[in-house]
């Protein structure tokens, strides 16, 4: 079993992004600037946009974070994303999601300028990936291939198995697998919580794809000998052993399954810095296009 270390190859595509926009500052050019809107205080949500920042400070792009109430109106967080859509030094703009009940994720999502959308849920940067054109790829999928190539997996002629059909993961990720690409050229089987038995599916796989956000799901059983698997779920578990009073588990019962992998990634440390880095890379292509 060899680990698909997220922190490594992360730290690999943020250090080609801060030469980069080194190289940028030393010929005048427009260095990338991120915003990002976070509204509540949700701590996961917080905590994410932290990281976000953090590695904006850490590649040399310029950030803005715009802190609004959990009880804003929508007309209100509307109007962030416009005075955003039309500030020509933003570059890329995204909203922490989730998003409190009263707000429609759609509609916010809509709003933002697909130019700008450097967390690739636009609707017309997701038809322009459908169909294997230049756009903003979704960041957490477009992080699981950086990391697939990272670690130069082979995915040509793959049997690959997504569990999970959100936009946000499992159905870029199944178009992304499938594609015409390196990584990618998988034959791939989209999985759900409709599917007739699932674990059949898995067991046929050769990589497998878990963001289902449901914790531990993925057993040994399910998984054949020499299979890469890839967690993309996290989710908070009350622990009182621990200091913060939780710990994070993925979908995968890593610890019976790992032994049975070629490659697995872990949980935390695996597909969430991707995500980081994914978004980094976005909003250093919004610039450039400029």
């Amino acid at each position: 079993m060899k680990l698909l270390d997220g922190k490594l190859a992360a730290e690999a595509v943020k250090e080609e992004l801060r030469l980069q926009v080194a190289d940028r500052a030393v010929n005048g050019k427009k260095i990338p600037h991120l915003a990002a809107i976070l509204v509540g205080n949700n701590g996961a949500s917080a905590t994410y946009v932290a990281a976000k920042v953090k590695a904006c400070e850490q590649t040399g792009f310029i950030s803005t974070l715009i802190r609004l109430e959990e009880n804003v109106s929508q007309h209100r967080l509307l109007e962030s994303i416009h005075s955003l859509n039309q500030d020509p030094a933003v570059d890329g703009i995204l909203v922490q999601l989730p998003l409190p009940k009263h707000i429609s994720e759609q509609e916010v999502i809509d709003a933002i300028d697909p130019q700008k959308d450097v967390d690739g849920f636009h609707p017309v940067n997701v038809g322009k990936m459908v169909q294997g054109a230049d756009c903003f790829v979704p960041a957490t999928p477009l992080g699981i291939m950086l990391l697939l190539a990272h670690y130069k997996i082979d995915t040509a002629g793959l049997n690959a198995v997504v569990i999970g059909r959100s936009n946000i993961v499992g159905r870029p990720m199944s178009i992304l697998l499938s594609a015409n690409s390196l990584p990618g050229n998988c034959t791939v089987t989209l999985c759900h919580s409709r599917t007739k038995d699932l674990a059949a599916h898995c067991k046929q796989a050769d990589l497998i794809v878990a963001a289902l956000g449901q914790p531990l799901f993925l057993k040994k059983e399910m998984v054949k000998d020499g299979a890469t698997v890839i967690d993309v779920g996290i989710t908070r578990v009350e622990d009182t052993t621990k200091k913060n009073g939780f710990r994070l588990l993925g979908d995968v019962d890593y610890e019976n399954v790992a032994p049975k992998c070629s490659w697995i990634t872990p949980v935390p440390g695996g597909v969430g810095p991707m995500t980081i880095a994914a978004l980094m890379k976005n909003t250093f292509l919004a610039c450039s296009r400029k």
